[in-house]
């Protein structure tokens, strides 16, 4: 039985493989790099990227990496392309093939197909001298001396190789196409990552009741429209102009401090200039305020008018805290 200490080394030594392995790939970045770059760059067509076995799954990662960077991209499976899929491929296209041996029979088959239909192929290959080495234009390599299975069999490290060179080419092209934040977020719209580019303050006080009081208003008042309106705090407003906030806070310092507030107003317990934020102001940017001022309401204003509460639960809801 496997002991707790050699599992720790086998994982350690798994990293350290596949990290030498990544590592040694600078030495294969070369003008073919470069050209499949400039390809890809100024084709009219799309990014076909096919492989078979485990380089099919990494081929299909690389896929998703181009499209949500700005590349558009179309997975074709090697064995299914002799099949019925080459019609995938349209005349300005690019086809990126990925084969550890370069020489395997769907390879053999496919390429020819391709180099027949005119497209331009790019190899990413442990074997340049391969079948699919030597017929590609270009030529990644992306050879790695020793997998990190135990038995040199299973990939491991020749396939995380191959994921870091469409990295690399995913990335040279991002910064080629000068695809910005703001492109990101139209690609990523969902999620935590989408939301910290394109959500605003205003999209968040708009689902929030919108909670205020006069100065006059009385505490009892007070207290009331902050529990209906469930947002732990009110601005205090005065013809228009916002001139202070109440929070849950404010009100357990008053009742602690004061024996009689029947006589007093919402001015008499407010927090004077609180902290705000216009409409437009970005979730994330919003959220840095309230960590900064250790708050955890802020109030919002649009064209200089009040328009709501932000609590901090709503930018914890929407995955931005």
């Amino acid at each position: 039985m496997k002991t707790n200490t050699s599992i720790i080394a086998l994982a350690i030594k798994t990293i350290t493989n596949e990290s030498d392995s990544i590592a040694n790939l600078i030495h294969f970045i070369d003008q073919s790099f470069e050209n499949s770059v400039k390809l890809i760059h100024n084709a009219k067509g799309r990014v076909i990227i096919t492989g078979i076995g485990k380089s099919a799954i990494i081929a299909n990662k690389i896929v998703a990496t181009f499209n949500s960077t700005g590349t558009p991209a179309i997975f074709m499976h090697a064995a299914d392309a002799i099949h019925g899929d080459l019609g995938s491929i349209l005349k300005d296209d690019v086809v990126i093939c990925i084969s550890k041996s370069g020489n395997t029979p769907e390879i053999k088959v496919l390429v020819p197909l391709i180099k027949n239909y005119g497209n331009k192929i790019i190899a990413i290959t442990g074997n340049p001298e391969s079948f699919l080495g030597l017929q590609a234009d270009f030529v990644l390599n992306s050879f790695v001396k020793k997998e990190a299975c135990p038995n040199n069999l299973a990939p491991t490290s020749s396939t995380t190789a191959q994921l870091v060179l469409g990295d690399a080419l995913a990335v040279c092209l991002l910064d080629l196409n000068d695809f910005g934040s703001k492109d990101f977020a139209k690609y990523h719209p969902g999620g935590a990552l989408g939301k910290k580019l394109y959500l605003r303050a205003s999209n968040l006080v708009e689902k929030n009741e919108k909670p205020q009081v006069k100065p006059s208003t009385s505490i009892k008042d007070v207290i009331i429209e902050i529990s209906e309106k469930r947002l732990g705090a009110t601005a205090v407003i005065d013809n228009s102009e916002i001139v202070g906030i109440i929070t849950d806070g404010d009100i357990r310092r008053m009742l602690t401090n004061t024996a009689d507030f029947s006589t007093l107003t919402a001015q008499d317990i407010m927090s004077k200039n609180p902290k705000i934020v216009a409409s437009e102001t970005m979730a994330v940017d919003t959220l840095e305020i309230m960590e900064t001022n250790n708050i955890s309401q802020i109030l919002v204003e649009e064209n200089d008018n009040y328009s709501g509460i932000i609590h901090l639960h709503d930018l914890i809801k929407e995955g931005i805290f």
